[in-house]
This record gives C-alpha cells, sequence and structure tokens, in this order.
C-alpha cells in the first residue's frame, strides 16, 4: 500500500537535505559539470525545480510538460542563473508541490505522465523523492548512493526492478543485496542470470549511475538494460 502522505514528508526531508548542501556552494560551482553528460549543476538544479511544477501539472490534471522541446528549453534557459536564484526557484517550486500534495484529492485515480506513462497519483510523490534524492547524487558534491535513506534504496531498487519485468530485451535476472531479491528482465521458469552487490552499487546499476563493475554476475553476463 503507497503512503503518499509519508513520501511528500520524505520529499520535504530529501528536499531540505539538497538546498542544504547547495547552499555551500558558489556560483562559480553551480556552472561546473554534474556527473551527467552534457549537464552543469545549474542544469540540474533547473530540472530538480521544473520537475516539481511539472508533477503539479500532473496532480491537477494537465500535461506534465507540454512537449519534449519546451522542457529542454526551460531546462536551458533555467541553468547558468547564480546560485541565490537557483535555490529560491528550488524552495519555491518544492513548496509549490508540498501545496498541491496537501490539498484533499483522489489518491487512488489514475495520471498521465510524459510519453504516455500512466500510474496512480499515490505514487507521484514517490517519483518526486526519486527526482530528489538521485539528482542530489548527481550534483557530484559529496552525497552518495550510499547516503541514500535505506527505506528509498530498496523502494527505488524495487522499482526499476518491476519497470524491466517483462522486457524482452532484458535476460531473465535475480538481484540479491544478499538479505533481498528481486526479479527483473523477460520471465522464465529459473533466472538465468544472479546478480549480487551492495545496495547502492544495485541500484547504482539499475538506474545508470554506476557501470557495475563492482557487482558480482553469475550465471552470464551483466545484462544490458534499456536507458531510462
Amino acid at each position: 500500500m503507497i503512503d503518499h502522505a509519508h513520501d511528500l514528508e520524505s520529499v520535504r526531508d530529501a528536499t531540505e537535505r539538497l538546498l542544504t548542501a547547495v547552499a555551500e556552494l558558489d556560483n562559480a560551482s553551480v556552472t561546473e559539470s554534474s556527473r551527467l553528460p552534457g549537464w552543469s549543476r545549474g542544469h540540474v538544479l533547473a530540472h530538480i525545480a521544473r520537475n516539481a511544477d511539472a508533477l503539479v501539472n500532473v496532480l491537477e490534471g494537465r500535461p506534465m510538460y507540454a512537449d519534449a522541446h519546451v522542457r529542454d528549453a526551460d531546462i536551458e534557459r533555467d541553468a547558468p542563473r547564480p546560485l541565490d536564484v537557483q535555490l529560491a526557484d528550488v524552495r519555491e517550486s518544492a513548496a509549490r508541490f508540498q501545496t498541491t500534495g496537501a490539498a484533499p484529492a483522489d489518491w487512488s485515480r489514475t495520471v498521465r505522465l510524459r510519453n504516455g506513462v500512466v500510474d496512480s497519483a499515490a505514487r507521484v510523490p514517490f517519483r518526486r523523492w526519486v527526482e530528489v534524492e538521485l539528482h542530489h547524487v548527481d550534483l557530484g558534491i559529496g552525497y552518495e548512493l550510499e547516503d541514500l535513506p535505506k527505506e528509498f534504496t530498496g523502494r527505488e531498487t524495487e522499482f526499476l526492478a518491476e519497470r524491466f519485468t517483462g522486457r524482452p530485451d532484458v535476460p531473465p535476472t535475480r538481484l540479491t543485496d544478499g538479505t533481498r531479491a528481486w526479479h527483473t528482465g523477460r520471465k522464465a521458469d529459473e533466472p538465468e542470470v544472479t546478480v549480487t552487490g551492495s545496495p547502492a552499487d544495485l541500484l547504482g546499476w539499475l538506474a545508470g549511475r554506476r557501470d557495475g563493475s563492482a557487482l558480482t554476475v553469475d550465471g552470464g553476463p551483466l545484462p544490458a538494460l534499456p536507458p531510462l
């Protein structure tokens, strides 16, 4: 059972962690490269802010973005802004998301995201939590996958495993951190590949943040995952 109210609080906490960390930067640091190819830290911060507004649109029944061009153009427009403007935008857009999330609503309803993806409204706060946590790591300012909340790491690993389940281009795969296990890839009676690693390394591989070199693979090579 998804607890959207709990996830909204988790988003609030994650956002405060991010804002506190980013406030230690300076204007020059914001222009430096992030860990995402082709994006500066300013691009990442602009995306975090615009994603909050996009998810407000989703919760209020509007298209998430007008189109892909507008989404990309908004990020490019906002990326060069100085640190104080970036911080204010992330803070204010996050507050708009929290206000929308706190309004009475039917959380069992279906909503539409980008590229025709549909989901329950109740999962939108978790999706926002993912954006804030992973992009905090992407900033490359000392917050690592190992620093993510344990609950978040487990849930996002499960979410991504589900996302790749049934994909014909991903072999049947068992994922384990030695305590928990997940299954992903195309359906089969028995997993063909077992991938073992730390929670951070498993999540990093599934989320495209690590190459999987720290993982142990039995039963075949490390599967190639499609882009998110």
